[in-house]
């Protein structure tokens, strides 16, 4: 299934608004995955239910663990996220439905930018991200001085940014020698990004942006 990104060159990541976010409540995340032209390509939802996974989100925000699994248009698994539960240093691990490792999102330590790498199932870095200070909505995936790949959160509307965590962000393949995985990795992290910098904005709001 992960073949399906590699005829992609963008695809539009869309967070489903529910209305318990108005109310300044964190509801469970859940994604719409879209090609170009507008058609759904995939979903994305977090599994942690429950109460205590209710109270988790109120409480930790984006420390906590969870899992975020990805789905085709028949519902049926196509590989998951898993979040751990760390301080600093938050990473996603990201693996197929079989299980098979695809490789891991970091965050590393930075002070002005928001900065994480990309690793591969044997753990090499194969992108660095580094948002610029002055686009802190754009985020570079970069490879030997070369932009490969590019997460960008776009403008959701007045309403939408104030009161709810519905975002928008483009993902953009913009070299053909990427492989599934690294494709896969990139979508993936554009659920991350979400979470760790544009989630919760009963922490903040727009500060929440140049938290690193």
């Amino acid at each position: 299934m992960l073949r399906i990104l590699a005829e992609q060159r963008q695809m539009y990541v869309q967070q489903v608004f529910e209305m318990a976010e108005l109310f300044g409540f964190e509801t469970r995340n859940k994604h719409r995955i879209r090609d170009e032209n507008g058609r759904d390509l995939l979903y994305a939802a977090e599994q942690q239910k429950g109460f205590l996974g209710f109270l988790g989100r109120q409480a930790f925000g984006h420390w906590r663990s969870f899992e975020v699994h990805f789905f085709d248009g028949a519902r049926q698994p196509v590989m998951r996220g898993i979040h751990p539960f760390r301080w600093f240093f938050q990473c996603l691990e990201l693996r197929s439905r079989d299980g098979r490792l695809i490789g891991t999102i970091e965050r590393q330590f930075s002070i002005l930018t928001k900065t994480f790498h990309v690793h591969d199932a044997q753990g090499r870095v194969v992108l660095e991200v580094s948002s610029p200070f002055w686009r802190v909505w754009t985020f570079p995936f970069m490879r030997g001085g070369r932009e490969h790949a590019r997460v960008a959160k776009k403008w959701s509307g007045l309403g939408a940014e104030l009161f709810t965590d519905r975002d928008n962000f483009l993902v953009e393949y913009l070299e053909r020698s990427l492989t599934e995985d690294e494709r896969a990795l990139v979508l993936a992290a554009a659920i991350y990004i979400d979470l760790m910098y544009f989630e919760a904005k009963g922490e903040g709001g727009a500060i929440n942006l140049f938290r690193n």
